[in-house]
Formats: C-alpha cells, structure tokens, sequence
C-alpha cells in the first residue's frame, strides 16, 4: 500500500469515526474528497530526453506531473543542461518528426508512463521583435542614403544634389512611409506566436531587404533617372494604388492582432470586420499579403524601375509560398473554414 492510499484510508476512517458524534462537522467535502481521490491514484511520469542524431540518454526527469506541459518540460531539461535554453530546444516524439507545440500536455500525448522524447538543438536564437525592427530600418536608411546622394554613390559633382524630377521625391516619401509603418507595427500592433527564432535567419534576411532597398534606390535617385513614360497620369494612379494597399494591409494586421489575445497563441479563423478594407477576407486568406503585393505593384508602377519590378516578383513568389502554407494550416486545422478563399489571389492563386 502506497503513502497516500495509506493516509486517504485513514482519513475516510476518521470521517466515519466522527459521524457518531451528535453534533458532528463534515470533515471531509465531495470536492475535497475527490481531490484526495485524485492525488492518491495519480500516477506520475518518467521523462527520458534522447539527442534525436546519436541516441544518447541527455536528461531523466522522474515523477513529472501528468499536466505538466512540453513547455514546462523544457523548463526542467534547460536546468541540467544550462546551454540549451527553452527557446533553443526542439523536443519531439519521433527523431524525425516534428516539433511539439509548447502547450502540448504530457498525459494527452501518446505516450506511457514512461515517456521517452527526443530533443534537437534549434541553434542561437532571436526575437522576432528585434529581426524585424533590424530588417525594416536598415532598408529606410539605405535608401534615404541614396536619395541625399552622400558622396561615394554618385560622381562626386552629384554629392548631396536634388533630383530635378518630382516622382523622384514622391518615391522616397512612400518607401519611407511603408518602412516605418512595418516598424510601427511591428512595436504596437503584430502578436507573434513564437517568440523567438534562429539567429542565422536574421543575416538571410537583412542581405534580402537591405541589398534590394540598395539596388532599387540607386537606379530610382541615378542623376540621370527619367520618369514614367505616361507622365503625372501615370504616377498619379500608382499613388493611390500604393495608398490603398498600405490601409488595406494595415487593416487586415488590426484585424488579425484582434483575433489573438495579450499573451494567447490561440488561432481563429480571421472573418471581415465592418472595416471594408477587410472584406477580402471572403474570397482570400492571406489578405495581408495580397495588399502588400499590391503596394509594391504602385511602387512598380510610379517609378517604372526594373530593379523594383523583380524585388516584387521576388517578393510575390516569396509570399505565393508563405500563403499557401497558412491556407494548408486553416484547412487543416478548421473543419468549417470557407471553401470559396484562395491562399494570396482571388480565384486564381
């Protein structure tokens, strides 16, 4: 006989013993004795942790909780192996298989008593807060480089002159705009549900958007830079495409950062709102990207510059990817999401 049935015997007898008394107490509540039930029959786990490449034994955790969550397991193995800290952990069921999820509890995971799990280091990791804002601002400042001329880009007779052409400003002004609005978003608005991610990924990253706001600039601020070949019509209508797209995007991340509580990684299926910007969400699921692809299209547009012609197909094709993947997810994840949504283009993509 365990301890603990040992002491809930005794003290069903000592309630049964005080019931004769004439002015007895219930000594022991339903819910009471039901907690006592529970703590004298739960059985509690044993938690091997593997290296998912060599098999070798990392980590043996003994009588773990039956609540106890994967995160809360990372917790306990970060404690004897200190250099490996939650973030950086990858704790599977299977050497090959995926990640589990953080929240994922240990009595609903097909597992015995003794659970044996296999853990794969993910390598330095970085906020997503800090990549993004690193990413973001190295494009403004580069192109804003390019556009005050600072000596050593153009021939030196050019160093710090303005350009004759007033597209040539009016681009500047939306590149910058569309930058510190990611930046402003990316502080007040976005909710990440990973907090972190590898720090390899963050030079991947800035050589992506610093080199091409490097590359877009240089031609768009070039001396001898010639206008749109339609002229103020032209420019005119590629502003308020680019406009439209950039309240359409901001609408939709006001819309998604809604759906997900402070603190929550809870996922809903995203709905329009009453703002009308939202609306495409009826026939797309990544409406964020479709406006994004549609700001860069006026960017396209206003300067008719090929170097921003192939930052938006590259872009586009980067998105396509990214879109896809978040469609697979919702389709996967909600029985009931609406049928009628493409991934990033309506009908078609």
């Amino acid at each position: 006989m365990t301890g603990s049935s040992a002491g809930l015997i005794s003290l069903l007898i000592g309630c049964a013993a005080s019931s004769v008394l004439p002015d007895w107490t219930p000594c022991l509540s339903l819910t009471s004795l039901g907690k006592a039930i529970q703590t004298a029959t739960m059985k509690h786990y044993e938690v091997e942790i593997l290296d998912a490449k060599t098999k070798d034994k990392l980590c043996f955790l003994d009588k773990v909780e039956p609540n106890a969550t994967i995160g809360e397991i990372k917790s306990m193995f970060h404690k004897s192996h200190p250099q490996w800290y939650p973030a950086r952990q990858s704790i599977r069921l299977d050497p090959k298989g995926k990640s589990l999820k953080d929240e994922d509890v240990l009595q609903h995971l097909p597992v015995g008593t003794t659970a044996t799990f296999y853990f794969r280091d993910l390598g330095a990791q970085i906020s997503w807060v800090t990549v993004f804002l690193t990413e973001y601002a190295g494009p403004l400042l580069i192109y804003l480089m390019f556009y005050f001329r600072v000596p050593f880009i153009y021939a030196p007779k050019y160093d710090f002159t303005s350009s004759k052409h007033w597209v040539v400003h009016l681009a500047c002004m939306c590149h910058s705009f569309h930058y510190v609005k990611r930046l402003l978003e990316t502080l007040f608005v976005h909710r990440f549900s990973h907090g972190t991610m590898p720090l390899r990924n963050i030079f991947k990253n800035c050589t992506y958007y610093w080199g091409f706001a490097a590359w877009m600039a240089y031609y768009i601020n070039h001396p001898l830079y010639t206008p749109p070949i339609y002229g103020e019509q032209q420019i005119r209508l590629a502003l308020i495409v680019f406009l439209f797209c950039q309240i359409g995007n901001f609408s939709i991340h006001i819309a998604l950062r809604n759906l997900r509580p402070p603190g929550s990684k809870t996922r809903k299926i995203p709905y329009p709102t009453k703002n009308p910007f939202t609306w495409i969400f009826l026939l797309v699921s990544c409406p964020n990207y479709t406006y994004e692809l549609g700001s860069w299209l006026g960017f396209t547009l206003m300067t008719q510059c090929l170097p921003v012609a192939f930052f938006t197909l590259v872009g586009f094709i980067q998105m396509t990817v990214w879109a896809k993947g978040k469609h697979r997810s919702y389709l996967k994840e909600f029985r009931d999401y609406p049928a009628l949504r493409s991934p990033i283009l309506p009908f078609i993509l």
